[in-house]
């Protein structure tokens, strides 16, 4: 039982060469804006402005402007820290500032997604989207209160659990998009000729896509939210001993 705990408590999408790969990659673009003379936190707050630009897309229903947004966001995002480590600019302030505006710009998105869900009368997705953004808080939540009482320091949880920001980030790209491909919400026939699932109404075209995809989006976050607290107990176990 102790050994599936463990193993549940680190399996992760993501391994740490693709991350490596993946910073390794942004380092040169980071240097280059750096020239422009823009600093990591202005990259913060750009990316913050972007998600919010996101929210008010999804909530009009444009989904693809959406999708595309917030995937540009995700650069800045990436490249905000790549520049503070290759300029020698990392502070507590920005890192504290990251943290902040990347969970906000991330809820902000899912408030625009359950808007425009509910514009459409499409309950399904609202309630969905709810849940994603909860279960993608409390993963941040877990990752910040370990690392404060001592547990995993320096970004050991970063690693830790099926869906971290990079792959919560990447679906949510994918459904916002895909809601676009399969026609958007229809804003107008309320709850005329839809389907039901489990007593809740779901229309045709992009709806049961949006559905499937903020499921997955959602049952993925709260796995890594049990992966976690599977992964610090494990930790204050091996303390006591």
């Amino acid at each position: 039982m102790s050994r599936l705990v463990e193993r549940l408590s680190e399996r992760s999408i993501l391994s740490i060469d693709v991350r490596a790969a993946v910073r390794g990659m942004a380092e040169p673009i980071a240097r280059a804006i750096g020239r422009t003379g823009l600093t990591p936190n202005h990259l913060t707050f750009i990316g913050f402005g972007i998600a919010i630009v996101a929210a008010l897309a999804a909530a009009a229903n444009a989904w693809l402007a959406a999708g595309l947004l917030v995937l540009f966001g995700a650069v800045f995002d990436l490249l905000d820290g790549s520049l503070a480590r290759a300029t020698g600019r990392t502070s507590r302030l920005g890192a504290f500032y990251d943290s902040v505006f990347d969970r906000a710009g991330e809820g902000v998105v899912y408030v625009g997604v359950i808007i425009g869900c509910l514009a459409a009368g499409f309950q399904l997705g609202a309630i969905l989207a709810t849940w994603a953004s909860v279960a993608a808080l409390l993963v941040s939540y877990t990752r910040a209160k370990s690392e404060g009482l001592g547990f995993t320091p320096g970004t050991g949880m970063a690693k830790v659990g099926l869906a971290p920001r990079e792959v919560r980030t990447v679906i949510l790209v994918v459904a916002l998009i895909g809601t676009w491909v399969g026609g958007g919400l229809d804003m107008g026939s309320q709850l005329i000729g839809r389907d039901w699932r489990f007593g809740i109404a779901v229309g045709p075209g992009a709806e049961p896509w949006l559905a499937d995809a903020l499921s997955v989006l959602a049952v993925l976050a709260t796995i890594t939210v049990i992966q976690r607290i599977l992964h610090v107990r494990k930790q204050a176990a091996e303390d006591r001993a």
